[in-house]
């Protein structure tokens, strides 16, 4: 690597982007702090040994050289030792590189990884609002449906079904056989009758049972004449199997029209014993594993279960496909209903804000040191010249200005002391 060097300072010349900028930058700086110093030393020995009006020059050119100097020590001795010389407590930077890491580790978790620091900020970004109003424009819900669509489709299409298959069979099927489930069934079915979640599926078996017999009176009709005594009349056997249909559609659309049915009841009292037994009878446990292990242990589940992800990842493949498809086009208008709600409604702002603030909070509170750790490893792993060069690249530009300041006030220092001299 060719370098540029100049009284004390080291840049790389082969850094790009920013790095290029900051890096001219500091050249630019370096020189023109270094010229200063050239010129009060050129003042100084032109107007040296003279008196009067140059005498005041003189003096202030000394004075200047002199605090030019000696800035230009401290910042050097920061960054490396001032012309290659061994002096105590310079080059602090390659020397303390690692003890420097660790407490600007240390300032930020104490000062920007703060619960109360990160939580104030979150809560004044109004993410929601943001976020809202991003997704509430069709073009960006859009977007977003698209870059998901592919990232689920790639997902999808990577999965086999020789690996779900192994899944199922290495780690579904033995931890179900090993899990005793009749408690938590028993307590789930509990729940779901307690709810009356289980009477809409109720509803529709007695409607599809409905329709199913008012679509096949001939095959329900055929099923009781074929049960028949041979020595029966025909036209018996007719009017029986009539009379039968008729009452099983009657009693059928009886149970569908009265949600107080007491078949109804019947079957919400079973359910209820059937959840208390599964949780408490030892019996009933009992035949609950033992069918359980039944089902298990047949091969055909895990091709069911196959079939089942394959047709599922089939049809999920196909909607992703089409970009005007139904799935598409609904996630959009989802979003877009999400996004106007959002906007439209501070209360659920408020909400949402509040649960990023307390993401926000917890994972600052419990991974913030973690988290920070980043800074003292990445300088850890820095040699000190590393360190030095990419330190002083982003702040040696700033610094070249105590370098100026110097110059410019040890002339005005050396002029008001020669001054207060004349007049003493």
């Amino acid at each position: 690597m060719s370098e540029l060097r100049t009284i004390g300072f080291t840049v790389p010349e082969s850094l790009g982007g920013s790095d290029a900028e900051r890096r001219r930058g500091l050249r630019q700086m370096r020189t023109l702090a270094s010229g200063l110093l050239v010129l009060a030393a050129i003042v100084y020995a032109l107007t040296y040994g003279e008196a009067g009006g140059l005498g005041y020059v003189n003096a202030g050119a000394e004075a200047a050289m002199v605090g030019a100097l000696a800035d230009w020590f401290a910042v050097t001795a920061i960054f490396k030792h001032p012309l290659g010389l061994p002096i105590p407590h310079t080059a602090l930077i390659p020397k303390r590189k690692d003890a420097l890491g660790v407490s600007l580790q240390e300032f930020v978790t104490d000062n920007f990884l703060n619960e109360a620091v990160v939580r104030e900020r979150v809560e004044s970004a109004r993410i929601s609002l943001r976020i809202g109003s991003w997704i509430a424009d069709p073009t960006h819900a859009r977007r977003l449906v698209d870059i998901g669509s592919r990232i689920l489709r790639d997902g999808l299409s990577r999965i086999s079904d020789d690996d779900v298959a192994a899944i199922v069979r290495e780690v579904i099927v033995p931890r179900l056989k090993s899990e005793e489930l009749s408690p938590a069934a028993g307590q789930a079915l509990g729940e779901i009758v307690r709810d009356g979640a289980h009477h809409g599926l109720v509803d529709i078996g007695v409607e599809e049972l409905h329709r199913w017999l008012l679509e096949n009176q001939e095959t329900v009709e055929g099923m009781v004449a074929d049960r028949a005594p041979w020595w029966t009349p025909h036209w018996v056997d007719d009017k029986i199997s009539t009379r039968l249909y008729r009452e099983t559609l009657s009693w059928v659309d009886d149970v569908r029209a009265d949600p107080e049915h007491r078949v109804r009841q019947s079957l919400d009292e079973f359910l209820v014993q059937l959840s208390d037994d599964l949780q408490h009878d030892p019996a009933t446990q009992a035949r609950a594993e033992a069918l359980k292990e039944r089902i298990l242990s047949q091969p055909q589940v895990v091709d069911v279960a196959v079939a089942l992800w394959s047709g599922l990842r089939h049809a999920l493949l196909d909607s992703l496909d089409e970009s005007a498809g139904m799935l598409r086009t609904r996630l959009v208008a989802i979003l877009c209903e999400t996004g106007e709600r959002i906007v439209s409604e501070p209360e659920l702002q408020a909400r949402l804000d509040r649960m990023a603030s307390d993401t926000a909070a917890f994972v600052v509170t419990n991974y913030g040191s973690e988290i920070a750790t980043v800074i003292s490893e990445t300088v850890n792993r820095w040699d000190g010249k590393e360190a030095s060069r990419r330190i002083e690249l982003h702040v040696g530009r700033d610094l070249q200005f105590i370098r100026i300041n110097g110059t410019v006030v040890g002339a005005l220092a050396g002029v008001t002391i020669h001054a207060f001299s004349h007049l003493l």
